[in-house]
């Protein structure tokens, strides 16, 4: 199973080509979609965020339910991160539900990476192309819960921070963004993974800068770190320019049939 990060979807660049590698090796692979990601509206009084490792939780029995076999997970940005902290919430027990994981350009300290996007460059590529889409549905959810956020506040967020302070916090029981960035960040609970678990962030990640990433102190023995020092965020592309995007699928499948 392939979680896709904030705001993406099947259709989106990394899963259509984790899709076709696994079509090509003889894989089954399934690309679930968080609440509102599948281009309907969501209806649901809850949405999606980084640490929502129940909803990952559920998807992964309804998947295991009805297929036999090995079952391995991969989650992209935000699902690497929810993905993660699912994995630690399980502990010993994950290994029973999923042979490994794999986390790709997760945020693994959000307020880190809420900071790094927050300005500059990043900020015109980045949060405001995710605002684009998250607050028109957050208004449209508003609109159906009367009550649910103050939909004042969400039309006025200009970053990520402010978007997770009016919405994404108060709706899953957050006390504020700061609470939802501490609490739903895996980085702190590297250690308590205890399954085979690759993690994979280039280091020119401008969503997650070189500096906060983990080191081999900061995990346990079931974890192995991969920070080349390009890859950006889920890019990974190799070849001449434009390159392709062989690389990543590649890697999640030498991972998971070989452990390394």
């Amino acid at each position: 199973m392939l979680f896709h990060g904030l705001e993406g979807s099947s259709r989106s660049h990394y899963s259509r080509a984790v899709l076709a590698a696994c079509t090509r090796a003889g894989w089954k692979c399934a690309v679930p979609h968080f609440r509102g990601c599948s281009g309907e509206d969501n209806l649901a009084s809850r949405a999606y965020h980084a640490g929502d490792f129940s909803e990952i939780d559920w998807m992964l029995q309804r998947f295991a339910a009805g297929h036999a076999g090995p079952l391995y997970a991969a989650g992209v940005s935000l699902g690497g991160n929810a993905l993660l902290r699912w994995a630690q919430e399980q502990g010993e027990s994950a290994a029973q539900r999923v042979r490994a994981v794999a986390a790709i350009s997760a945020p693994l300290d959000l307020a880190a990476g809420g900071r790094a996007i927050a300005t500059g460059l990043s900020y015109q590529l980045y949060t405001r192309m995710f605002l684009r889409t998250l607050k028109p549905k957050a208004l449209r959810m508003i609109a159906h819960h009367p009550g649910l956020a103050d939909a004042q506040r969400v039309r006025a967020a200009r970053d990520l921070g402010a978007f997770d302070d009016a919405f994404t916090a108060p709706i899953h029981g957050f006390l504020d963004a700061a609470d939802y960035w501490t609490r739903a960040s895996s980085k702190p609970h590297l250690k308590r993974l205890r399954l085979p678990t690759l993690i994979l962030n280039a280091r020119n990640d401008p969503f997650q800068p070189g500096h906060v990433l983990p080191s081999a102190g900061d995990v346990s023995s079931s974890v192995l770190l991969e920070q080349p020092a390009t890859g950006g965020h889920v890019g990974f592309a190799q070849g001449v320019l434009p390159g392709h995007l062989d690389w990543l699928p590649q890697r999640l499948l030498h991972f998971f049939t070989h452990g390394n």
